[in-house]
């Protein structure tokens, strides 16, 4: 009987309402931990099938929405989120900080900016000399401002989450945020305008070689309605000049027509449905035999083979102003509006290059052009350089049949190491092997009539026409050029910083003297510091100065002030065993009189050519 009269005893729960309501939301925080894994699962293999993008994206969204939930939830369950006093053993049990940036990013060190500023004052004054004003756009934009217009790289663009009510992204390039800026401003601007600043990618990063997820890009465009294809000629001319006067060694410009390529696809049989992502397969040529091109054609894109056979025989030429003659001799082609147009507008440009020094020279007429943005209308081009390519690739036999011999291999393709799991977003990425990858093109652009009006007509309301204006800019890749110049810069030995002189005191620390003397150096635009210490010791100072590679010593003493003197020791410095070293000197400096100093620092070598940036 007793058993009976315990079960007729009331179950109180101890168990408060705020306890048992977390113990649910760990369990629904199981189930979302679960369904993440399936989801994510689910993403990798959509990806290995190259998927539709559209079913792709969807699974995207369905994971984030999925992962912003368990977030929140976890938030709920973290005593710390909800005022309750934190565990005593928490701090023995928390994670050691990673301390490392995010995956595609990096920092710069001094010298290394050094040389960047270097690129970016040289890169700025060819955009003035040219006639270009400045424009500053903000890093993120409202997600339909973007939207639609990258074609097949739509899934590179960074989500950022909802933001009050706004669902933003950060700026894939600065081309589309100057569409926007001009269709505010109701598409009344005209004339040359650049940009310099950061865009972002979430694309796979090959660090080595300026390949990032956040990067820089220097952008000039022309913008307004100008005579056929003058714009066109001056930003090849611009693009010309600058990479002459960076030293990224020997370039080649790649030119090619959208209406040409429009007008190929056409005449070899793609469906109008087809020819963007036809055009995304021949882009990549550059990096991939024919064969692959082909076999993406056909059997991801759903294009006959007889169409892909038929593209590649247009894709393979290259040259000059003689190929022109060859196409416009192809009556096939010539019947095609579009192309015919196209190849008249490339008869134009090369008259118009040929009045420009030096660049003619640099230009390749290149059929396998495309440019997988889909927002080009007319001329397209890109710049690259010997380390474009990845190691063992010749664009010269990209567009070659197969190996015939069995076993032989394709030109070498970038290898995917082993996926490591992602922490923060239990995705897994594969790693790319940096040795097989090349730095790409180091800068690239096009002509865009219609991205403007595109926005003007979508803010005038569904079947209204906003005004448009037709733009034609280039885009150069900052991060692809320092990973050029970089080595380069260090071999020769370049400067590491802008210090040029050092003031110093000898015995007592002579503090305010030193000040006078620092200020009145930088008042007459010498750069110029000191030791910011009362007392320093001479070697101290020699020490700190030699560090910074500061050419200039200037050493204050209490009887050469009293007689209205200075002294003044340049230092050197030499390569030994492939490192920088300051030569060794048993020079003791010159006396230079104090008010003559600035004239005497602005007359030697060394501030004469200061702007070249080289040590030694």
């Amino acid at each position: 009987m007793l058993w009976r009269c315990v079960l007729r005893i009331p179950y109180r729960s101890t168990t408060t309402r705020p306890v048992r309501d977390v113990l649910r939301k760990m369990s629904t925080a199981d189930a979302l931990s679960a369904e993440i894994t399936k989801q994510t699962a689910l993403l990798n293999e959509l990806r290995l099938q190259n998927n539709d993008p559209a079913r792709l994206d969807a699974t995207k969204r369905e994971l984030g929405e999925l992962k912003r939930r368990f977030a929140a939830i976890s938030r709920v369950n973290d005593p710390a989120e909800n005022g309750a006093p934190a565990d005593r053993d928490e701090g023995k049990k928390r994670e050691r900080l990673l301390l490392k940036t995010a995956k595609g990013t990096r920092d710069y060190g001094p010298a290394e900016m050094y040389c960047r500023e270097h690129i970016e004052r040289k890169v700025k004054d060819v955009f003035t000399t040219y006639g270009g004003s400045c424009l500053d756009t903000p890093v993120f934009e409202r997600k339909d401002i973007l939207a639609g217009k990258y074609g097949e790289d739509q899934k590179l663009i960074f989500d950022l989450m909802d933001q009050g009510g706004e669902q933003l992204a950060l700026r894939y390039d600065h081309t589309v945020p100057l569409a926007r800026y001009i269709a505010m401003s109701g598409a009344t601007v005209q004339g040359k305008i650049w940009q310099v600043g950061k865009v972002y990618r979430r694309d796979s990063p090959v660090m080595s070689k300026g390949r990032m997820r956040e990067f820089m890009q220097a952008d000039l465009d022309i913008v307004g309605v100008w005579d056929p294809m003058i714009p066109d000629a001056e930003i090849v001319s611009l693009l010309c000049t600058i990479l002459s006067n960076l030293d990224v060694g020997e370039f080649t410009i790649k030119i090619n027509h959208r209406k040409i390529l429009d007008g190929i696809f056409e005449v070899c049989g793609v469906p109008s449905d087809k020819i963007r992502s036809i055009s995304s397969a021949v882009d990549k040529l550059d990096k991939l035999p024919w064969s692959d091109v082909k076999k993406e054609m056909t059997e991801e894109k759903g294009l006959s083979s007889d169409a892909a056979d038929k593209i590649g025989e247009y894709v393979k030429h290259k040259g000059g102003p003689a190929l022109l003659d060859q196409l416009k001799a192809d009556e096939v082609l010539m019947s095609n509006p579009s192309a015919k147009q196209g190849l008249q507008d490339m008869e134009l440009l090369f008259t118009l290059l040929k009045a420009y020094n030096n660049v003619i020279d640099k230009i390749s007429f290149d059929m396998s052009l495309a440019r997988g943005l889909d927002y080009y209308t007319g001329i397209i081009y890109e710049a690259i350089v010997e380390a474009s390519a990845p190691p063992g690739f010749s664009s010269a036999n990209a567009t070659a049949p197969p190996p015939a011999t069995a076993g032989a291999s394709s030109p070498a393709q970038p290898k995917k190491k082993s996926k490591k799991p992602k922490a923060d977003t239990l995705e897994e990425e594969e790693e790319i092997d940096e040795s097989q990858v090349g730095v790409g093109s180091i800068a690239a652009g096009g002509r865009y009539d219609n991205l403007v009006g595109l926005f003007t007509s979508a803010a005038a309301g569904e079947g209204k026409k906003g005004a448009s204006l037709p733009c034609i800019g280039v885009s150069i890749g900052m991060d692809r050029i320092f990973a050029i110049i970089w080595p380069k810069w260090v071999e020769k030995g370049m400067r590491s910083k802008e210090t040029m002189v050092y003031v110093m005191a000898a015995g007592d620390g002579l503090l305010e003297e030193r000040i006078r003397l620092v200020q009145e150096l930088r008042d007459a635009g010498v750069k110029t510091d000191f030791l910011a210490k009362k007392k320093p010791k001479l070697p101290a100072q020699f020490a700190a100065a030699e560090k910074d590679e500061v050419p200039f010593d200037i050493i204050l003493g209490a009887d050469e002030l009293k007689e209205g003197l200075v002294t003044v020791k340049e230092q050197k410095w030499e390569f030994v065993d492939g490192k920088k070293a300051k030569v060794q000197s048993a020079d003791q400096g010159i006396k230079v009189r104090r008010e003559e100093l600035v004239a005497w620092l602005k007359s030697t070598p060394t501030y004469l050519n200061w702007s070249s940036g080289r040590l030694i």
